[in-house]
């Protein structure tokens, strides 16, 4: 393994076996409408990530090691490269400028909170929830 993927990594998707995250792959148009139903019983985040970008890389790792999603959150993970119609769609329909990476946390069918770049930090996400 090289250096750069030690650092990096070289995945497309998360490893949920080295984080306390349980990552929903978010894969379809019509997660979305699952989304809204659970985030009226539960806070749902989604990290949109880019797999092109090595910034986005690194706040996803980053993430990963700070956050422990446990029973507060669902959590979906977006390749936005994969499912770009996803990603747009979830501009759309939650008001929020795309950017990548991305979290945006939806409460009772809105965003309530996004971040992107260095600003996404699992202490503010967690203050959100």
């Amino acid at each position: 393994m090289s250096l750069f993927n030690s650092v990096f990594g070289n995945s497309k998707t998360p490893d949920n076996s080295k984080n306390n995250i349980n990552w929903i792959p978010l894969t379809d148009l019509g997660q979305l409408n699952e989304i809204i139903e659970l985030s009226n019983e539960k806070p749902v985040a989604i990290f949109k990530h880019s797999t092109r970008c090595s910034v986005s890389r690194m706040a996803l790792k980053q993430f990963e090691n700070e956050f422990n999603s446990a029973d507060s959150v669902e959590t979906y993970f977006l390749d936005l490269i994969a499912y770009r119609d996803v990603s747009n769609e979830i501009a759309t329909r939650f008001q929020v400028v795309h950017q990548s990476p991305q979290l945006v946390l939806i409460k009772e069918g809105k965003s309530v909170y996004n971040a992107s770049h260095s600003d996404i930090d699992a202490q503010e996400l967690k203050s959100k929830i």
